[in-house]
């Protein structure tokens, strides 16, 4: 028997759903359950990427008006609103009769301070009462550890999938019954839809549609805190897992994954037998949002042949932050194959329309304007004013928010004009020099390193910062800003800072690297690097591409000299100790320190810097990058050891050096396409 159906058979177990299929693995013969071949319609309203976004985000969009467009300015998205448009979808598709799933694609962790100071516990409160029906498990869902994320799937009142996984072998997770490969839902001819213990218990006379998980098989790189998980590669896991459920008489396969639109292609163009993927990870909001400013990340649905060459994949996804909700409608002929898929995502906003970001009640454009704004969102197709649910609204704002706001400290200033932030050039509407807000923070923490204190310590003069686009959360918004913004919500990973000498060769080298796994549109781009004190020009050329100016800044931030690169010096680079480790995909700086490395690792105790020198970065079996010490590591659970350094260094530059709160006066990445 094979590694994969060893750990198949190994996690099936314990799970639920699963106690016939080491017989069917073994081909000991089961009578097949008997099923309506009649055509069947399924409905599947999504969301993915929550990011603990329960409050509302305040963001602009345009509106063409008859005479005009108009930047206007509202509330997106948050969890109260979520739970309106699907009690509104529920309600409709009871009234008609419809057979409906509410699905999940994965990281409902991390991303706001509400998570830092619940610790996934609220995640499961507000998740419970949405009535989802199965969640994929993301990425950082390992964020904490396997103790904790035990506990949020052992809470949660709906199945946490993934179907390429073991986790017969860590202690925290080997007997959570409630993380599955899959859970089957039996539907009857008035759209009732009832979870299935067992394969060999299919009522009969019903539709039976298999809801299976796909995690990225690359997870240990990914994520920091996998444990003994062990992970398995998604497309004969899979295929496995629909043959499995196929064998069983489930006519219909819903995948819902989290590896991003990319890998979703490529497992729907090699895995027979999945109809729908509903994917989540590379924060894609399918659809043509072109009017609103939001741009167009691709078709809404979209459908990939499979290997086989007669049926086909229909795969979506809808954005990220609790901004959206997509309702897909998936028709199925006699055989159960798909015959059409079609539908959209929706943007969920407010039902006041401002002229700032701030939203302030005079901010609100004059009731004619504000008349014209909201019949046009009404006439929308891919957009809706929802209100929030009430009942949610007062559980979080009673329960949660005041000691969220007893948290965010000390006020910094006021931001005159929001910074903005997006993780590839080009993407939501930006320009060829993207982020506003990653150069900044990445010249933030270099400039830290350049502070009396760090240099006494570290001995080490910095020349740059690089950091990836995705450990930033939000952009900074118009508006009072505080310490709480930048530890507890952009920038929440609370990870140490390291400085690592790099050939000038190297640098390029980890740039052209990564910036080209993110050129495909469908991309995972969240490992995109800016840098800081740091400019570049990548030119692309397809999915392929150089870079064909790389500088050093030796002046000021506001004279600047930029001076090229050499390929032989050595400069000082200063990065999270996560991208310093080569994770995510910056695979040149784990190469440039698998035998020997310089590195310093810094962080706080007892508030004053402490230097940790790494010794080399080895990989694990199974891919997971471990930072090996000279001697100790930092404790980061020690009560005086504080290793959010990432953030405190930028709320330092803030308070002390850039107190205007604006973006940097010139850009630092030019990518042209």
């Amino acid at each position: 028997m094979s590694l994969l159906m060893r750990a198949l058979r190994s996690y099936f177990l314990h799970a639920v759903t699963l106690v016939l299929v080491l017989p069917l693995l073994s081909a000991c013969s089961h009578p097949e359950p008997t099923s309506s071949r009649a055509p069947f319609e399924l409905h599947i309203a999504h969301i993915n990427d929550t990011h603990s976004a329960f409050d509302p985000i305040a963001s602009g969009f345009q509106a063409p008006l008859t005479n005009s467009k108009l930047n206007a300015y509202t509330e997106f998205g948050g969890h109260p609103r979520l739970l309106t448009r699907i009690d509104t979808i529920r309600r409709d598709a009871e009234q008609a009769g419809k057979n409906l799933l509410f699905l999940h694609g994965g990281d409902a962790w991390q991303g706001s301070g509400y998570f830092l100071l619940n610790e996934g516990r609220m995640n499961a409160d507000i998740l419970n009462r949405l009535g989802l029906d199965a969640m994929a498990l993301g990425n950082h869902e390992f964020d904490l550890d396997n103790a904790r994320l035990n506990a949020f799937i052992e809470q949660v009142n709906f199945p946490v999938l993934a179907a390429n996984l073991d986790a017969s072998g860590d202690a925290d997770l080997k007997e959570q019954e409630n993380l599955r490969p899959f859970v089957v839902f039996a539907f009857d001819e008035k759209g009732q839809k009832t979870p299935v213990s067992q394969l060999n218990q299919l009522p009969e006379g019903q539709q039976y549609v298999g809801v299976l998980g796909v995690v990225l098989d690359d997870m240990p790189n990914i994520a920091p805190n996998t444990g003994d998980v062990r992970f398995f590669e998604m497309v004969s896991s899979a295929q496995a897992t629909v043959d499995t459920l196929k064998a069983a008489g489930v006519q219909h396969i819903v995948a819902v994954t989290h590896i991003g639109l990319g890998l979703d292609q490529k497992l729907a163009s090699e895995v027979n037998g999945i109809d729908v993927i509903v994917g989540g990870h590379s924060h894609t909001l399918l659809g043509d949002f072109t009017d609103l400013n939001w741009g167009n990340q691709g078709e809404y649905a979209q459908q990939v042949v499979n290997p086989n060459g007669q049926t086909r994949t229909c795969i979506v996804q809808a954005g990220q932050y609790a901004q959206a909700m997509g309702l897909v409608k998936i028709r199925f002929d006699a055989a159960g194959n798909v015959e059409a898929c079609d539908g959209n995502n929706t943007l969920l906003m407010g039902e006041r329309f401002y002229t700032q970001q701030t939203l302030l009640p005079s901010e609100l454009f004059e009731p004619t304007t504000h008349a014209d704004i909201a019949q046009f969102i009404q006439d929308h197709k891919q957009a809706k004013s929802v209100a929030e649910a009430p009942s949610l609204r007062k559980h979080i704002d009673e329960t949660y928010k005041p000691a969220l706001e007893a948290s965010y400290g000390q006020l910094l200033g006021f931001v005159p004009k929001t910074i903005m932030h997006v993780r590839r050039p080009g993407d939501n509407g930006s320009d060829a020099h993207g982020s506003e807000l990653a150069p900044l923070v990445a010249y933030a923490q270099y400039r830290w390193f350049l502070r009396p204190e760090v240099q006494q310590v570290t001995g080490r003069v910095p020349d740059f910062a690089l950091v990836g686009a995705g450990g930033i959360r939000t952009e900074l918004q118009q508006g009072e800003l505080r310490e709480g913004n930048i530890r507890l919500e952009m920038l929440p990973f609370a990870s140490h800072l390291s400085i690592v000498s790099l050939t000038g060769a190297q640098v390029e080298e980890l740039l052209t690297e990564v910036i080209t796994q993110t050129l495909p549109l469908s991309a995972h781009a969240g490992k995109f690097p800016y840098g800081g004190n740091l400019r570049y020009t990548f030119e692309a050329e397809g999915n392929t591409g150089r870079i064909t100016q790389l500088e050093v800044n030796r002046g000021s931030l506001h004279q600047p000299d930029w001076q090229p690169l050499q390929a032989d010096a050595r400069y000082q680079v200063v990065t999270s100790g996560y991208s310093a480790a080569g994770n995510d995909g910056w695979h040149a700086m784990y190469r440039a320190q698998q035998h020997h490395s310089d590195r310093l690792d810094v962080v706080l105790e007892a508030g004053a810097p402490s230097v940790y020198p790494v010794a080399r970065v080895a990989q694990t079996e199974d891919g997971k990058r471990v930072t090996e010490y000279q001697s100790a590591s930092p404790d980061c659970q020690q009560e005086t050891t504080n290793c959010a350094v990432d953030a405190l260094a930028v709320i330092a530059f803030l308070r002390d050096e850039h107190t205007c709160l604006q973006a940097l006066p010139y850009p630092v990445v030019t990518l042209n396409r």
